[in-house]
Protein backbone atom coordinates (compact mmCIF):
# COMPACT_ATOMS: atom_id res chain seq x y z
CA UNK A 1 0.00 0.00 0.00
CA UNK A 2 2.31 2.47 -1.37
CA UNK A 3 1.92 5.05 -4.29
CA UNK A 4 4.00 4.79 -6.83
CA UNK A 5 2.92 8.11 -8.41
CA UNK A 6 0.94 11.15 -7.04
CA UNK A 7 -0.72 13.46 -10.00
CA UNK A 8 -2.51 16.89 -8.79
CA UNK A 9 -4.02 18.90 -11.16
CA UNK A 10 -5.75 22.65 -9.82
CA UNK A 11 -5.83 21.28 -6.24
CA UNK A 12 -4.73 24.28 -3.95
CA UNK A 13 -1.86 25.93 -4.61
CA UNK A 14 -0.52 23.26 -7.20
CA UNK A 15 -1.74 24.15 -10.67
CA UNK A 16 0.17 20.70 -11.93
CA UNK A 17 2.50 18.10 -10.02
CA UNK A 18 3.55 14.82 -10.19
CA UNK A 19 5.70 12.92 -7.73
CA UNK A 20 6.95 9.43 -8.18
CA UNK A 21 8.26 8.23 -5.22
CA UNK A 22 12.00 6.43 -5.42
CA UNK A 23 12.17 5.70 -1.45
CA UNK A 24 10.63 5.20 1.38
CA UNK A 25 10.33 8.43 2.92
CA UNK A 26 9.50 11.21 0.87
CA UNK A 27 10.58 14.33 2.28
CA UNK A 28 9.12 17.85 1.43
CA UNK A 29 10.67 20.74 2.21
CA UNK A 30 9.77 24.76 1.58
CA UNK A 31 9.14 27.87 2.42
CA UNK A 32 5.78 28.17 4.31
CA UNK A 33 3.12 28.15 2.19
CA UNK A 34 4.95 26.76 -0.60
CA UNK A 35 2.09 23.81 -0.18
CA UNK A 36 3.67 20.85 1.11
CA UNK A 37 1.33 20.20 3.60
CA UNK A 38 -1.32 20.58 0.54
CA UNK A 39 0.65 17.79 -0.81
CA UNK A 40 -0.09 15.35 2.85
CA UNK A 41 -4.17 16.38 2.49
CA UNK A 42 -4.24 15.40 -1.32
CA UNK A 43 -2.71 11.71 -0.17
CA UNK A 44 -5.28 11.65 2.88
CA UNK A 45 -8.23 11.95 0.05
CA UNK A 46 -7.54 8.93 -1.81
CA UNK A 47 -9.01 7.42 1.42
CA UNK A 48 -12.69 7.78 2.30
CA UNK A 49 -13.38 10.70 4.62
CA UNK A 50 -12.63 14.81 4.87
CA UNK A 51 -9.05 14.74 4.53
CA UNK A 52 -6.56 15.84 7.17
CA UNK A 53 -8.00 19.45 7.19
CA UNK A 54 -11.79 18.64 6.73
CA UNK A 55 -12.48 21.34 4.31
CA UNK A 56 -14.82 21.36 1.90
CA UNK A 57 -14.18 19.92 -1.70
CA UNK A 58 -14.68 24.06 -2.79
CA UNK A 59 -12.06 25.37 -0.78
CA UNK A 60 -9.76 22.77 -2.38
CA UNK A 61 -10.22 24.15 -6.34
CA UNK A 62 -7.21 26.52 -6.90
CA UNK A 63 -8.23 29.85 -7.55
CA UNK A 64 -7.23 30.56 -10.85
CA UNK A 65 -7.80 27.22 -11.95
CA UNK A 66 -10.87 25.90 -14.00
CA UNK A 67 -13.74 25.35 -10.89
CA UNK A 68 -12.52 21.71 -10.19
CA UNK A 69 -9.61 19.87 -9.16
CA UNK A 70 -8.10 15.95 -9.85
CA UNK A 71 -6.33 13.68 -7.91
CA UNK A 72 -4.82 10.50 -8.80
CA UNK A 73 -2.34 7.94 -7.63
CA UNK A 74 -1.14 4.85 -8.80
CA UNK A 75 -0.76 1.84 -6.45
CA UNK A 76 0.62 -1.51 -7.64
CA UNK A 77 -0.47 -0.76 -10.78
CA UNK A 78 -4.07 0.34 -10.00
CA UNK A 79 -4.56 3.83 -11.05
CA UNK A 80 -7.57 5.58 -8.20
CA UNK A 81 -8.41 8.89 -8.05
CA UNK A 82 -11.01 11.44 -6.68
CA UNK A 83 -11.70 14.98 -7.30
CA UNK A 84 -14.63 17.63 -8.27
CA UNK A 85 -15.96 19.24 -11.35
CA UNK A 86 -16.60 22.82 -12.12
CA UNK A 87 -20.49 22.01 -12.50
CA UNK A 88 -20.30 20.34 -9.02
CA UNK A 89 -17.65 21.62 -7.10
CA UNK A 90 -19.02 19.95 -3.64
CA UNK A 91 -20.15 16.57 -5.17
CA UNK A 92 -16.61 14.15 -4.88
CA UNK A 93 -16.02 11.81 -7.58
CA UNK A 94 -13.83 8.60 -6.88
CA UNK A 95 -12.73 6.53 -9.79
CA UNK A 96 -10.90 3.51 -10.23
CA UNK A 97 -8.82 2.14 -12.74
CA UNK A 98 -10.81 4.27 -15.51
CA UNK A 99 -14.20 3.45 -14.60
CA UNK A 100 -16.50 5.07 -11.60
CA UNK A 101 -16.48 4.09 -8.30
CA UNK A 102 -17.69 4.65 -4.93
CA UNK A 103 -16.38 6.75 -2.02
CA UNK A 104 -15.97 3.91 0.50
CA UNK A 105 -14.34 1.58 -2.11
CA UNK A 106 -11.07 3.59 -1.77
CA UNK A 107 -10.54 1.70 2.05
CA UNK A 108 -9.76 -1.08 -0.54
CA UNK A 109 -6.56 -0.17 -1.95
CA UNK A 110 -4.69 2.10 0.63
CA UNK A 111 -4.45 2.32 4.37
CA UNK A 112 -3.41 6.61 5.23
CA UNK A 113 -2.70 7.91 9.14
CA UNK A 114 -1.74 11.07 9.75
CA UNK A 115 -0.65 13.28 12.26
CA UNK A 116 -0.70 17.33 11.74
CA UNK A 117 -0.02 20.03 14.38
CA UNK A 118 -3.78 20.65 13.85
CA UNK A 119 -3.67 17.18 16.05
CA UNK A 120 -2.00 18.77 19.39
CA UNK A 121 -5.50 19.34 20.54
CA UNK A 122 -6.84 16.28 20.58
CA UNK A 123 -6.64 15.28 24.14
CA UNK A 124 -8.13 18.97 25.15
CA UNK A 125 -10.78 18.71 22.37
CA UNK A 126 -13.90 17.16 22.42
CA UNK A 127 -14.95 13.48 22.07
CA UNK A 128 -15.69 13.91 18.44
CA UNK A 129 -12.26 14.58 17.55
CA UNK A 130 -11.09 11.79 19.26
CA UNK A 131 -13.49 9.19 18.16
CA UNK A 132 -12.59 10.48 14.34
CA UNK A 133 -8.93 10.09 15.24
CA UNK A 134 -10.05 6.16 16.50
CA UNK A 135 -12.34 5.75 13.47
CA UNK A 136 -9.21 6.34 10.88
CA UNK A 137 -7.38 4.17 12.85
CA UNK A 138 -10.16 1.62 12.51
CA UNK A 139 -11.02 2.21 8.73
CA UNK A 140 -6.83 1.60 7.73
CA UNK A 141 -7.58 -2.13 9.41
CA UNK A 142 -10.89 -2.58 8.40
CA UNK A 143 -11.95 -1.04 5.11
CA UNK A 144 -15.61 -2.15 5.75
CA UNK A 145 -15.93 0.61 8.73
CA UNK A 146 -16.70 3.11 5.86
CA UNK A 147 -19.45 1.95 4.50
CA UNK A 148 -21.39 1.07 7.68
CA UNK A 149 -20.24 4.69 9.11
CA UNK A 150 -22.00 6.12 6.41
CA UNK A 151 -24.97 3.87 6.86
CA UNK A 152 -25.30 4.48 10.29
CA UNK A 153 -24.90 8.33 10.07
CA UNK A 154 -27.23 8.77 7.27
CA UNK A 155 -30.25 6.61 9.06
CA UNK A 156 -29.68 8.25 12.27
CA UNK A 157 -29.80 11.86 10.70
CA UNK A 158 -33.18 10.33 8.95
CA UNK A 159 -34.37 9.31 12.17
CA UNK A 160 -33.91 12.46 14.07
CA UNK A 161 -35.72 14.22 11.90
CA UNK A 162 -38.46 11.95 11.31
CA UNK A 163 -38.93 12.06 15.48
CA UNK A 164 -38.94 16.40 15.22
CA UNK A 165 -42.24 15.74 13.55
CA UNK A 166 -43.19 14.26 17.17
CA UNK A 167 -46.00 11.54 17.81
CA UNK A 168 -46.67 11.90 13.65
CA UNK A 169 -43.82 10.07 13.39
CA UNK A 170 -44.23 6.73 11.42
CA UNK A 171 -43.42 3.66 13.96
CA UNK A 172 -42.94 1.70 10.63
CA UNK A 173 -40.37 3.54 9.02
CA UNK A 174 -38.51 4.40 12.35
CA UNK A 175 -38.16 0.38 13.17
CA UNK A 176 -36.58 0.32 9.72
CA UNK A 177 -34.01 3.19 10.23
CA UNK A 178 -33.39 1.68 13.73
CA UNK A 179 -33.35 -1.90 12.66
CA UNK A 180 -30.35 -0.32 9.83
CA UNK A 181 -28.64 1.86 12.73
CA UNK A 182 -28.37 -1.44 14.80
CA UNK A 183 -26.93 -3.54 11.81
CA UNK A 184 -23.77 -1.08 11.58
CA UNK A 185 -23.65 -0.13 15.25
CA UNK A 186 -23.10 -2.81 15.80
CA UNK A 187 -20.49 -3.61 13.34
CA UNK A 188 -18.54 0.11 14.35
CA UNK A 189 -18.39 -1.09 17.78
CA UNK A 190 -16.86 -4.35 16.96
CA UNK A 191 -14.41 -2.94 14.59
CA UNK A 192 -13.95 -0.48 17.44
CA UNK A 193 -12.82 -2.47 20.46
CA UNK A 194 -10.99 -5.16 18.08
CA UNK A 195 -8.87 -2.54 17.22
CA UNK A 196 -8.48 -1.04 20.65
CA UNK A 197 -7.80 -4.23 21.98
CA UNK A 198 -4.79 -5.32 19.34
CA UNK A 199 -3.79 -2.28 19.62
CA UNK A 200 -3.52 -2.36 23.53
CA UNK A 201 -1.46 -5.76 22.78
CA UNK A 202 0.52 -4.20 19.67
CA UNK A 203 1.37 -1.44 22.45
CA UNK A 204 2.27 -3.97 25.17
CA UNK A 205 5.34 -5.53 22.88
CA UNK A 206 6.89 -1.68 22.06
CA UNK A 207 10.24 -1.74 24.15
CA UNK A 208 10.50 1.44 25.73
CA UNK A 209 12.14 4.34 24.00
CA UNK A 210 12.39 8.20 23.91
CA UNK A 211 8.81 8.40 23.10
CA UNK A 212 6.18 7.58 25.84
CA UNK A 213 3.89 4.50 26.19
CA UNK A 214 0.36 5.20 25.95
CA UNK A 215 -2.70 2.83 27.35
CA UNK A 216 -5.65 3.16 25.42
CA UNK A 217 -9.34 2.55 26.35
CA UNK A 218 -12.65 2.47 24.57
CA UNK A 219 -15.41 4.48 26.82
CA UNK A 220 -18.95 3.95 25.65
CA UNK A 221 -20.60 7.13 26.76
CA UNK A 222 -23.76 5.76 25.37
CA UNK A 223 -24.03 2.14 26.56
CA UNK A 224 -26.71 0.03 26.31
CA UNK A 225 -26.27 -2.50 29.17
CA UNK A 226 -26.45 -5.03 26.64
CA UNK A 227 -29.88 -4.19 25.59
CA UNK A 228 -30.27 -4.77 21.91
CA UNK A 229 -29.57 -1.08 19.95
CA UNK A 230 -33.13 -1.35 18.12
CA UNK A 231 -34.84 -2.09 21.07
CA UNK A 232 -32.80 0.80 23.21
CA UNK A 233 -33.68 3.48 20.34
CA UNK A 234 -37.10 2.35 20.04
CA UNK A 235 -37.72 2.60 23.93
CA UNK A 236 -36.15 6.27 24.12
CA UNK A 237 -37.80 7.81 20.95
CA UNK A 238 -39.67 10.27 23.28
CA UNK A 239 -36.47 11.31 24.96
CA UNK A 240 -34.71 11.86 21.12
CA UNK A 241 -37.45 13.52 20.32
CA UNK A 242 -37.39 15.97 22.94
CA UNK A 243 -33.50 16.28 22.81
CA UNK A 244 -33.41 16.82 18.79
CA UNK A 245 -30.85 14.42 18.52
CA UNK A 246 -29.98 10.54 19.36
CA UNK A 247 -28.92 10.36 23.16
CA UNK A 248 -27.20 6.81 22.89
CA UNK A 249 -25.29 4.90 20.36
CA UNK A 250 -22.05 4.07 19.02
CA UNK A 251 -21.72 7.94 18.08
CA UNK A 252 -20.87 8.76 21.47
CA UNK A 253 -17.96 6.40 22.08
CA UNK A 254 -14.80 8.36 22.79
CA UNK A 255 -10.77 7.41 22.80
CA UNK A 256 -9.39 7.71 26.23
CA UNK A 257 -5.48 7.49 26.40
CA UNK A 258 -3.58 7.32 29.61
CA UNK A 259 0.33 8.31 30.21
CA UNK A 260 1.69 4.59 30.82
CA UNK A 261 4.17 5.76 32.98
CA UNK A 262 2.59 8.27 35.54
CA UNK A 263 -1.07 6.94 35.03
CA UNK A 264 -2.20 10.57 34.13
CA UNK A 265 -4.79 11.34 31.32
CA UNK A 266 -3.53 12.62 28.28
CA UNK A 267 -5.50 16.01 28.64
CA UNK A 268 -3.47 16.40 31.81
CA UNK A 269 0.38 15.52 29.91
CA UNK A 270 2.61 18.61 28.93
CA UNK A 271 1.95 19.26 25.02
CA UNK A 272 5.37 17.54 24.49
CA UNK A 273 4.36 14.48 26.33
CA UNK A 274 0.92 14.37 24.27
CA UNK A 275 2.99 14.39 21.17
CA UNK A 276 4.77 11.75 22.23
CA UNK A 277 2.03 9.72 22.95
CA UNK A 278 0.61 10.50 19.17
CA UNK A 279 3.63 9.30 18.17
CA UNK A 280 3.49 5.87 20.03
CA UNK A 281 0.02 5.55 18.85
CA UNK A 282 0.66 6.05 15.48
CA UNK A 283 3.91 3.70 14.90
CA UNK A 284 2.18 0.90 17.11
CA UNK A 285 -0.65 1.29 14.64
CA UNK A 286 1.58 0.94 11.62
CA UNK A 287 2.52 -2.04 12.94
CA UNK A 288 -0.66 -3.12 13.24
CA UNK A 289 -2.07 -2.23 10.17
CA UNK A 290 1.35 -4.19 8.38
CA UNK A 291 0.50 -7.54 10.28
CA UNK A 292 -3.30 -7.31 9.87
CA UNK A 293 -3.40 -6.35 6.24
CA UNK A 294 -0.44 -8.16 5.24
CA UNK A 295 1.23 -4.27 4.11
CA UNK A 296 2.08 -0.90 5.71
CA UNK A 297 -0.22 2.14 5.54
CA UNK A 298 0.78 5.30 4.41
CA UNK A 299 2.01 7.91 6.95
CA UNK A 300 1.58 11.46 6.62
CA UNK A 301 3.22 13.34 9.55
CA UNK A 302 2.87 17.30 8.79
CA UNK A 303 6.02 19.78 10.25
CA UNK A 304 6.49 16.95 12.75
CA UNK A 305 10.61 16.71 12.72
CA UNK A 306 10.79 20.79 13.85
CA UNK A 307 9.78 20.44 17.22
CA UNK A 308 12.36 17.57 18.27
CA UNK A 309 15.53 17.73 18.97
CA UNK A 310 18.40 16.22 16.70
CA UNK A 311 18.65 12.45 19.14
CA UNK A 312 14.34 12.11 19.11
CA UNK A 313 14.43 12.98 15.51
CA UNK A 314 16.86 10.22 14.96
CA UNK A 315 15.44 8.02 17.10
CA UNK A 316 11.73 8.60 15.42
CA UNK A 317 13.30 8.13 11.76
CA UNK A 318 14.92 4.46 12.76
CA UNK A 319 11.66 3.91 14.26
CA UNK A 320 9.75 5.06 11.35
CA UNK A 321 11.88 3.09 9.27
CA UNK A 322 11.08 0.20 11.12
CA UNK A 323 7.71 0.25 10.02
CA UNK A 324 8.29 -0.22 5.98
CA UNK A 325 5.41 2.43 5.55
CA UNK A 326 5.79 4.62 3.10
CA UNK A 327 6.38 8.03 5.04
CA UNK A 328 5.45 11.16 3.23
CA UNK A 329 7.09 14.49 5.67
CA UNK A 330 7.16 18.09 5.53
CA UNK A 331 9.87 20.47 7.10
CA UNK A 332 10.97 23.96 6.31
CA UNK A 333 14.84 23.16 5.92
CA UNK A 334 15.67 20.28 4.40
CA UNK A 335 18.84 19.94 7.11
CA UNK A 336 15.50 18.27 9.39
CA UNK A 337 15.55 15.33 7.41
CA UNK A 338 19.54 14.45 7.52
CA UNK A 339 19.00 11.58 10.09
CA UNK A 340 17.03 9.26 7.34
CA UNK A 341 20.00 8.52 5.13
CA UNK A 342 19.93 6.70 1.69
CA UNK A 343 16.33 6.14 2.45
CA UNK A 344 15.01 9.34 1.48
CA UNK A 345 13.76 11.47 -0.82
CA UNK A 346 14.42 15.29 -0.79
CA UNK A 347 11.66 16.95 -3.00
CA UNK A 348 11.66 20.52 -2.73
CA UNK A 349 8.21 22.14 -2.87
CA UNK A 350 7.54 25.55 -4.24
CA UNK A 351 11.15 26.16 -5.99
CA UNK A 352 11.48 26.90 -9.83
Amino acid sequence: MALSRLTLNDFRNHAALEIRPQAQFLALHGTNGAGKTNILEAVSLLVPGRGLRRAAMSDMVRSQGNGGFTIVGEVGGNVIGTGVSAEQPERRKVRVNESNAGINSLAEWLSVIWLTPAMDRLFADGAAARRRFLDRLVLAINPGHARHSSRYEKAMQQRNRLLAGGVAADPLWLDALEAQMAESGNFIQAARIFVVEALSAQLLTTMAGPFATPQIRLIDKGATGGEDLASVWRKERNRDAAAGRTLIGPHRADLEVLHSASGQVAEQCSTGEQKALLLSLILAHAALVSAQRNAPPILLLDEVAAHLDPSRRAALFGLLADTGAQVWMTGTEPELFNGIGTSAQLLPIGQN
